[in-house]
């Protein structure tokens, strides 16, 4: 059995992995060639950020399971992937710390006009200037999975009031104040003066934050995306801040990327932008390899893996990022 790795390992790496699956060949593919290593694979572990002929690889009824090392999982769950029987796992909430850690970056520049300082000081301008504040907020988060769930919990202690929605709402966790289903948008928008969107990208989401959503949010909002740039029509977005509806907008990620060069985001007085950085860690591939030799040391052993994807919904349940179901 043979499982190709694509993510930067060091040897280290790559013994750990050995060690947790002794009789399997290990072979480390890249980016440049991985559309063609993929065909070697009965497990693939890793992340191709390249187009990958998945309908050819399926039909081909080797590949047994796709392990991501990422959490977002739009580069391999096609309809051919979802329809066939490959078990997908994911890295939800791997990163969560970080992603939490960025959003509050953006969140806390944004409010206390950090963009309008900076641009000051390449003028060696000293002049006050009006900040907005972060505690006493509500602050709605969309999508309460690993990531969204940590960002509750790193903003509860700021005095705020945090609401949610999620497909899953049969446990509340105590940094929530109140949890809706996925279906109650509407209600967490107008209620938020800041809205953090953290749900996956799917069928369901690609395009959710749109021209209705923006104008169902309070005047003086504040957005920040740490999900997937194509959840929101940017040239809504783009409006809405033009327009002053929104206060500002904090995105680590956006609907083409790299942001083309004549994108109006770049130059808006109220916008932050990272450059997909959110889950970036110095200890991201140790972790990394960490969770993947669990998993192959559970999937030889028959046991139940950690982050089983529900590839309809397009990631784990709640029970299943613990390794339960």
């Amino acid at each position: 059995m043979r499982i190709v790795i694509c993510y930067p390992v060091e040897q280290r790496h790559l013994d750990q992995l050995q060690a947790a699956a002794p009789h399997c060949e290990i072979f480390l593919s890249s980016q440049e060639t991985i559309a063609r290593d993929l065909f070697l694979a009965d497990i693939f572990c890793g992340h191709a950020k390249v187009p990958v002929p998945w309908p050819e690889v399926v039909a081909q009824n080797k590949l047994q399971w796709i392990q991501s090392s990422a959490a977002g999982l739009d580069h391999c769950l096609v309809p051919e992937v979802i329809a066939s029987e490959i078990v997908v796992t994911s890295a939800s909430g791997l990163f969560a710390d970080q992603v939490a850690e960025q959003a509050l970056a953006l969140l806390l520049g944004l409010l206390r006009s950090m963009p309008v300082f900076f641009r000051a000081q390449q003028k060696k301008e000293f002049i006050r200037r009006p900040t907005g504040d972060l505690h006493h907020k509500t602050i709605g988060i969309v999508g309460l999975g690993g990531n969204g769930t940590r960002m509750a919990e790193v903003l509860r202690p700021w005095k705020t009031r945090i609401i949610a929605t999620d497909m899953f709402v049969d446990e509340k966790p105590d940094c929530v104040d109140e949890l809706r289903p996925a279906d109650q948008l509407d209600w967490l928008l107008a209620e938020s003066d800041i809205v953090i969107l953290a749900m996956p990208l799917n069928s369901q989401t690609h395009g959710m934050i749109g021209k209705k959503e923006f104008a169902t949010m309070k005047k003086g909002t504040t957005l920040i995306n740490v999900a997937r740039g194509q959840v929101v029509v940017e040239s809504e977005l783009v409006s809405a801040l033009a327009s002053g509806h929104l206060a500002g907008a904090g995105l680590d990620v956006t609907e083409v990327e790299p942001l083309p060069l004549d994108s109006p985001l770049w130059e808006m007085p109220h916008v932050m932008i990272t450059p997909h950085v959110g889950a970036q860690a110095k200890r991201r591939v140790d972790d990394s390899t960490n969770l993947i030799a669990e998993n192959l040391r559970r999937y030889f052993a028959g046991e139940t893996l950690i982050n089983r994807v529900d590839k309809v919904l397009g990631y784990p349940t709640p029970r299943a990022r613990h390794g339960l179901e």
